[in-house]
């Protein structure tokens, strides 16, 4: 049985299709990655697994259970945390206090011990690279530090499935090796399903084990990456687009 199932779910705002009619399985450990031009609706499908929206057709279904239309606190619970384009931090608090909201909140298992939660944040700020940044304000963090401080409390929660937005963008040679690396280590030390929505192609090539090709808000080819990657109907909808080269944000 698939951690995550999409059986035909689709998804209109004012009768236009953000996502048209979309199915597909996501087994347990498996590193997915979600790509396709600007406007494809990658990102709101995204949404629609954590609740950020609701379907308004098809079903969802997370580790044996219909999530479709659950609210995001309930989906959180169940163990599925997502990582934004813009992220969700609290500027007020400081880093490790950030990443210890996810120790106390996200979990199945309802509030854990502050204690507990905060040697969670501090473990999980470790492997995004913040460790020595956790008594930073928020505001001392630039963009990119921001969302891997939310995938550092998305990590403390301890899910079993991470969504991720774009977390790749903008970031130099160096920085995204490292963040390669994170991702895989992730899943391999934790056991944690990603799904990720990317542009950066160099990242996807080298860390998806499977790639899905949104276009229109539907399903154009699915796959290992090298071999999606020559479809020709591919080529001609994506990647010879602008959008790649420049790995520009998804609107939709």
């Amino acid at each position: 049985m698939p951690l995550l199932e999409l059986e035909e779910v689709g998804k209109h705002f004012g009768g236009l299709p953000a996502v048209a009619v979309v199915s597909l399985r996501v087994d347990v450990g498996e590193i997915l990655a979600i790509v396709g031009p600007n406007g494809a609706g990658k990102s709101t499908l995204l949404k629609l697994i954590v609740g950020l929206e609701r379907p308004t057709s098809g079903s969802i279904s997370f580790d044996g259970r219909q999530i479709a239309g659950y609210p995001t606190h309930a989906v959180s619970r169940m163990g599925i945390a997502m990582v934004q384009q813009t992220p969700r931090v609290f500027p007020s608090l400081s880093v490790l206090e950030n990443a210890t909201l996810g120790g106390v909140f996200g979990t199945e298992r309802g509030h854990r011990a502050e204690s507990e939660a905060m040697d969670l944040g501090r473990e999980m700020l470790t492997i995004v690279g913040l460790g020595d940044r956790h008594q930073d304000r928020v505001g001392n963090l630039n963009l990119h530090q921001r969302r891997f401080l939310e995938l550092a409390r998305a990590l403390a929660g301890q899910p079993k499935l991470v969504l991720l937005d774009e977390v790749m963008a903008g970031l130099n040679e160096s920085e995204l090796s490292a963040s390669i690396e994170m991702v895989r280590t992730v899943r391999e030390r934790f056991g944690i399903t990603v799904v990720w929505v990317e542009h950066v192609m160099q990242a996807v090539m080298q860390l998806a084990e499977r790639v899905v090709v949104l276009d229109f808000g539907r399903v154009l080819s699915e796959g290992p990456a090298e071999t999606v990657m020559r479809d020709q109907a591919v080529v001609e909808a994506y990647l010879g687009t602008a959008s790649m080269a420049s790995g520009g944000g998804d609107d939709a």
